[in-house]
């Protein structure tokens, strides 16, 4: 693995704008050289000493508190300077010149976080926890990017990978012997262990999911024939008037977007045109823009008018609608109904009533949405995933299946085994390669 620069670097770790306190962080050589030109001395390690933050004159810049973190008991695993003074961004900027002219370097987005990485002391599921924790706009968001980064999904990568190693011993072992000459025990013994990684996994897989739904929210599109209550739906949805109503058809031309937070998932809804056959030029890319959006969505809610039900025409363009992604009927203006029971259609989607004026029917619209984006409502679990972390277990799992597929032989048995590990080990860095990291770094912030 490579190691970090051995120089020092030096950023401004709170936020931007004014602020009671501001920190500015220093990490690396240096640091007891550095100390003396701007404290005076070096303080006593990890202890809070109050000092003045001097210029080359010896005159007073800031005062504050100033922390000092010897290496390797530090957030870098280096030697870290931590100075706390008051947050105005004119004298942080100028505390932070006088420790860049004492040798330090501005540093890159995300580098003391790498440091700490490469020096052994978070490893790569845990670093990338540091930034969604920060990013975290939800009590549910936070709380899963806390349990990543306390170790808890690291610790279930490993428990995994320590599994597949002992599999992969057994295996080894095994590759010696023919198969009529292997004891029925072993036999026994590698398919149950085989059996418990893949449960494992499975398992891991899932609170996976949970957490990237955390992070990541879901796209659902709405859409459905012109004035059928679309834009009505998400204005109820969204609590304020964010899209225009009206009753003249084709009112809606761009796709309009809110974020809505349930059970603290984030639900991106997005009102889309009106679908139906139009000569106005504006309109008809109005509707284009909308399969687009419905190509990319997670989720297609399809708005019928309840009063009307499904008629030959709505039943045209949602057997038009992209058939890889999932879709939910919602019949709207249910209040206009005396009887809901004749308008029940056997469909093999699920099927919610609402009324976007009322408010009627809400609850379980929201309900199901979460429940059809796999959502399940619990109080820990979760750990928050990226991307890159669902492809990983995927391809671990994949492997696993294939070596199920392959246990009569064993030299291809082993091979997928030795696969599954190498996806599993991405996660945590492992295997990981510059690039890599440095596209994952480069997403943080400066002073973290």
């Amino acid at each position: 693995m490579p190691q970090p620069n051995v120089d020092t670097i030096a950023a401004i770790a709170t936020g931007q704008g004014k602020g009671g306190v501001g920190i500015i962080r220093i990490s690396g050589i240096g640091i007891e050289a550095l100390a003396t030109g701007i404290l005076g001395r070096l303080p006593e390690a990890r202890s809070a000493s109050y000092c003045r933050f001097l210029d080359q004159n010896g005159d007073a810049l800031d005062q504050g508190i100033a922390l000092y973190f010897p290496s390797p008991h530090s957030y870098t695993g280096e030697d870290v300077l931590e100075l706390q003074g008051h947050g105005g961004p004119a004298v942080l900027q100028l505390v932070l010149q006088r420790c860049l002219d004492l040798g330090a370097r501005l540093a890159q987005p995300g580098e003391f976080t790498r440091r700490a990485f490469l020096n052994d002391k978070l490893d790569l599921a845990q670093a990338e926890s540091v930034a969604d924790l920060i990013d975290a706009n939800t009590v549910e968001a936070a709380r899963s990017a806390m349990r990543s980064m306390s170790g808890e999904f690291s610790a279930a990568i490993n428990y995994l990978v320590s599994e597949l190693i002992r599999l992969r011993m057994l295996v080894e072992a095994m590759l010696d012997f023919p198969e009529e000459q292997l004891d029925s025990i072993d036999l026994s013994q590698r398919n149950a262990l085989l059996k418990n990684i893949q449960t494992s996994l499975q398992h891991t897989l899932d609170s996976a999911r949970q957490g990237s739904l955390l992070r990541e929210g879901a796209h659902i599109a709405i859409a459905g024939q012109s004035n059928v209550g679309k834009s009505s739906l998400l204005n109820r949805l969204a609590g304020e008037e964010v899209a225009l109503v009206s009753d003249i058809p084709g009112t809606t031309r761009d796709a309009i977007r809110h974020v809505i937070q349930v059970q603290g998932v984030p639900l991106h809804i997005i009102d889309t045109a009106g679908l139906r056959q139009t000569h106005e030029i504006i309109e008809n890319m109005g509707i284009a823009l909308t399969r687009q959006t419905l190509r990319r969505a997670d989720l297609i809610m399809f708005l019928l008018d309840a009063s009307q039900g499904l008629t030959a025409q709505s039943q045209a363009i949602l057997d038009d609608l992209p058939h890889d992604i999932p879709r939910l009927l919602v019949y709207n203006k249910v209040d206009l109904l005396n009887d809901r029971a004749q308008q029940n259609v056997e469909t093999p989607f699920p099927l919610v009533y609402v009324s976007a004026k009322t408010g009627e029917g809400l609850k379980e619209l929201l309900s199901t949405i979460l429940d059809l984006m796999g959502w399940r409502d619990q109080e820990s679990g979760a750990f928050m995933a990226r991307e890159r972390h669902l492809r990983a277990l995927q391809q671990a799992q994949r492997h696993l299946y294939q070596a199920g597929e392959v246990l009569s032989r064993a030299e291809l048995f082993a091979e997928e085994l030795r696969l599954a590990q190498l996806a599993l080990g991405e996660i945590t860095g492992e295997f990981t390669s510059d690039d890599l990291l440095g596209e994952i770094f480069s997403r943080f912030c400066i002073g973290k």
